[in-house]
This record gives structure tokens, sequence and C-alpha cells, in this order.
């Protein structure tokens, strides 16, 4: 079995999620196959600010100028992602930290430069990469990832919730889980246990799935367009219960 986690910023400063991650690694090792990607958004903005830089959003992205390319590239490829790499080393598991920059694992195109500037959504995986690396240990990946486009720059800043479904769609996975601070998404303030690609789209249409929710929704969405068998949106103790959180399938569930 191979899965694919995405874990949020807020989830990285809670202890339980080394823990979490590494009984997920060592339960069915070395059969399963284990990928973490992760974001850092509340880093990201701290930094921002101290380098005197506001941060924008617009449907739940991060605008990013050149400057706040390098200011990613700290906050997610640097700090974050080796903060990561070292307390799951001190547990026993063979963290590999890269980015997805390094080797071309992630080529992203830009979304929409006037928009968005320096924004991209995954184009191209470099599956074998991740093969190789799969083999050695588990790979935790930064999402900023090389453009395709050089005449814009060499480095884009990609949502992670992409690039954990763009991964998840070159693995074939069989699980993807968006680890989150929520149970899984709210309607009208309960969690959802179940959602079809209908009942998701509707809450991203009618405004019940809002910013971060939204995004994950729709990475949802294209993760099961590409042939992952399901998507889990939930909290930490989804990492080790994989019946926790809202259950995305391709088939036939209702919102309820």
């Amino acid at each position: 079995m191979t899965r694919v986690i995405k874990v949020g910023g807020r989830p990285q400063s809670d202890p339980a999620l080394i823990k979490a991650l590494a009984a997920a690694h060592f339960a069915n090792a070395p059969q399963d196959e284990l990928v973490v990607i992760h974001g850092g958004g509340d880093e990201v903005s701290t930094l921002q600010k101290l380098y005197g830089v506001v941060a924008e959003f617009k449907g739940g992205r991060r605008v990013t100028s050149q400057t706040d390319i390098d200011i990613i590239r700290m906050a997610l490829s640097g700090s974050a992602n080796k903060r990561l790499v070292s307390a799951l080393v001190s547990e026993g598991v063979p963290a590999i930290g890269l980015s997805g920059e390094d080797g071309g694992l992630l080529v992203a195109t830009p979304l929409d430069f006037e928009q968005f500037g320096f924004v991209g959504v995954p184009a191209v995986v470099n599956r074998e990469l991740l093969a190789r690396l799969l083999q050695n240990g588990m790979p935790v990946i930064s999402p900023v990832s090389r453009c395709s486009d050089e005449t814009l720059g060499q480095t884009l800043n990609v949502n992670g919730d992409d690039a954990a479904a763009a991964i998840a769609v070159a693995l074939k996975a069989t699980d993807l889980l968006f680890v989150s601070d929520v149970e899984g998404v709210l309607k009208d303030g309960v969690p959802v246990s179940m959602l079809s690609p209908e009942d998701a789209q509707q809450l991203i249409d009618d405004g019940t799935a809002q910013g971060g929710m939204s995004a994950k929704l729709q990475a949802a969405l294209k993760a099961l367009e590409g042939g992952v068998e399901r998507v889990r949106i939930s909290d930490i103790a989804a990492i080790e219960q994989l019946d926790r959180g809202t259950v995305l399938t391709r088939v036939g569930s209702v919102c309820a």
C-alpha cells in the first residue's frame, strides 16, 4: 500500500505528529510506502512579517512575489523541512528531506502570474526519483517547485495540497490524507463522514468550504480524477486510524 500524507503548518507544532508518522512508518514496513508532504503557511507569514512583507491570499493561495520565493524557501525547504526530518530520524525513521526543486522532483506551471505572481500548479512529478527514495526511507517533501517557464525564473510556490495530490497520482496511492487541525470537513459545524466528488464541489461552490479547506477539496478532486482510490481530510489521529475523517471516493457517497 502506498500512502501520501500532507501535513499542514499548525499540526506540525503538535508533539503527537512525529509519533504518529513514526508509528505509521513502522506498522507495515517495508511492504508499505509512505511519503510526507508538508506546508508551513504560518511560518512563512511570520517570516514575511519580519521582512516587512504583508501576506496576501486569494482563494486559499498565497500571492507570491520574487522576494517571497526566497522567504518561502527559507521557511519551507529550510527550517520546516529539516525540523520534521530531524524529529523523525530521532524516532528511528530513515527520513529524507528534500524540496520539489531537488532533482526536478516537481515541475510546475504558472497558475496566473498577473493574479498570483510566482505561484504554480504541479505539471510533472519525477516518479523515478521518488521510487528510489522510497527504497531507502521516508521522503519528506517541501512543495517549492521548479518552474516550467524559466523566462519567469526557476522557482514557483506550489500549494502543499496540490503537490500532495500530484504525488499521490504519480505513485498511484491507495490513500491520500490531508492532515489539518480539524477532525474533518465541517458542514453546519459537524464533521462530514463521506463526500462524493459532487458533494465536495457543492461545498466549494456554495461557500461552505472556504480558504484552506476549499483548496484541500479542490486538490482532493484532482487526486480522485487522477486515479487515487480515496482521499481523507482529518487530524493527526487519522494517520494511524485509517477510518477516521472525511472520506472522499470516486463512487457514490452522499453528504452525511
